[in-house]
């Protein structure tokens, strides 16, 4: 077997930090299906032996977040006296996952301050298995088990020494670090409160048995954040199918804002695959800023919503938090009890802080004459008390037939407040305005404001982070012209008048 690949995969998910800012990319061209993950078919865990694995546990203190200045030894009660362990605070186990360098990552550091910025007095835990962790992906991957179990005796140690209660106990874990997590979840022997999955590693865990890898039965509730699992490209680092109670996909779980994949692809000819170490790095990591940054932003955190798929999502039909549809990303994940894992959707930012707001707008287009269907580029403007986002061009997919609703998802990065006024383009695909289909399509433009019509003079925006329900009625103007945009403003009265 070649070894080139292999090397090229440790790069992919070096132990360099990058918080990428740059513009938000297009989606990557479904043309690149280059499986880089395919050398690893190779190793099967029948052909690698564990040797030795080893790991350690660091309290680390909120002055020096990225020092190891004591080490707590399961067997040696006096360590938890020397490293201070607080026996009625939380007590977190931070665990990394595959890495190259030998080092830990940057990203250690910051999770270590923000779970102290959050939690003063608690025990926060960077759990130590670099020696493993740095080799090939097969046998780092097969040494998981092995290391969860080093885990839960560690668990169940410290649990027979201090009497702290399991549901204080919270693991955080990243790439492998997810599945280290996990089995010690399994093998402790009482079930500890809490497992945070920070985009589990894909390559050997994706579709296996729940006892290979993490599960919701590892913890009394099992959380995790999806943002790099692109399957249909071959390049999927994290995993794609749900493996917790509560598993959220940020933009889809694929391709994060800021990240550039698609500019790393153009830079492939002239730099070679090295080039997309940065982007790929970015996407993944992603998770572990998303949860940091639910620990910073705590009023500012972001919300997710149940959806049966990510392209129901993105057409604005599941902002409704009846029943426990929504949740908040991040530390303050609450656990939903339903018998089966639950997939949560939700857009962002492409830096810190990362919360956006997320509209749904439902549409009908009613008209009284025969018309056909029309593929326009509809572009909106959203007035509100705090600003105004403009010129936004709604994801149109497919066409716009008349006389049905169509529901459309727009996202602000800024907090409007309440919505006032509402403004509607309608293009067709040579940017000119489509004179006869807002003709058609708004037939009450021609005057006639009898309420017989009014359902049809009406758009209905539902706010995600609110869960304010608002109706839009068209502006009138006896003597208006027809004119490509048109205004709406709030329906004062309900399906009575639309006069102001």
């Amino acid at each position: 077997m070649k070894i080139w690949p292999i090397n090229y995969l440790f790069l992919l998910i070096s132990g360099f930090t990058v918080i990428c800012v740059t513009s938000v990319e297009e989606e990557l061209s479904d043309t690149f299906h280059v499986n880089f993950l395919e050398p690893l078919k190779n190793l099967s865990p029948q052909r690698v032996k564990v040797r030795g694995v080893h790991a350690k546990f660091s309290l680390r203190k909120p002055a020096l977040p990225d020092d190891d200045m004591c080490y707590i030894v399961p067997g040696k009660e006096e360590s938890l006296g020397k490293c201070s362990f607080n026996t009625t605070a939380k007590t977190f186990l931070v665990i990394h996952g595959w890495t190259v360098s030998g080092l830990f990552e940057s990203w250690v550091a910051k999770l270590v301050a923000a779970l102290y910025s959050r939690e003063k007095d608690a025990n926060v835990i960077v759990v130590d298995w670099l020696n493993t962790a740095q080799n090939h992906y097969a046998l780092a991957a097969q040494s998981t088990q092995k290391v969860g179990q080093e885990v839960a005796h560690f668990i169940d140690w410290i649990e027979e020494m201090t009497n702290i209660p399991l549901d204080k106990l919270h693991l955080i874990g990243y790439n492998l670090g997810a599945h280290v997590a996990g089995f010690a979840g399994s093998y402790a022997n009482n079930k500890v409160g809490r497992i945070t999955g920070l985009d589990p590693a894909g390559p050997d865990f994706e579709g296996v048995h729940a006892h290979q890898r993490l599960s919701p039965d590892d913890a009394v509730f099992v959380d995790v954040l999806h943002t790099f699992s692109r399957g249909s490209l071959g390049l999927s680092i994290g995993i794609e199918q749900p493996v917790g109670h509560v598993d959220i996909y940020p933009n889809g779980g694929s391709f994060q804002p800021g990240c550039n994949l698609q500019g790393a692809l153009k830079k492939v000819a002239n730099l070679g695959l090295l080039a997309m170490n940065e982007a790929i790095r970015c996407e993944h990591e992603r998770s572990v800023h998303l949860f940091i940054d639910s620990l910073l932003n705590e009023e500012e955190a972001s919300k997710a919503y149940r959806c049966a798929s990510s392209d129901m999502f993105n057409r604005g039909m599941c902002l409704k938090c009846r029943k426990d549809r929504c949740n908040t990303v991040g530390y303050d994940a609450r656990r939903i009890r339903r018998a089966r894992s639950i997939k949560m959707f939700t857009k962002t930012r492409a830096a810190m802080p990362f919360r956006v707001h997320h509209y749904q707008l439902k549409i009908r287009f009613q008209v009284q004459t025969n018309q056909s269907e029309t593929e326009p580029t509809i572009t909106v403007s959203l007035y509100g008390t705090n600003g105004s986002v403009t010129n936004f061009q709604l994801d149109v997919k497919g066409k716009i037939t008349p006389n049905k609703t169509h529901s459309f998802l727009l996202v602000t990065e800024e907090d409007i407040g309440d919505l006032q006024m509402m403004k509607m383009r309608m293009e067709d695909s040579s940017r000119r305005p489509v004179s006869s289909l807002i003709s058609t399509a708004w037939s009450w433009w021609n005057g006639d404001s009898s309420c017989s019509e009014i359902k049809a003079k009406k758009i209905s925006i539902r706010t995600g982070e609110t869960q304010k329900k608002m109706m839009f009625c068209l502006k009138e103007s006896k003597k208006a012209s027809l004119s490509p945009e048109v205004t709406f403003v709030k329906c004062t009265a309900w399906g009575k008048s639309c006069r102001r």
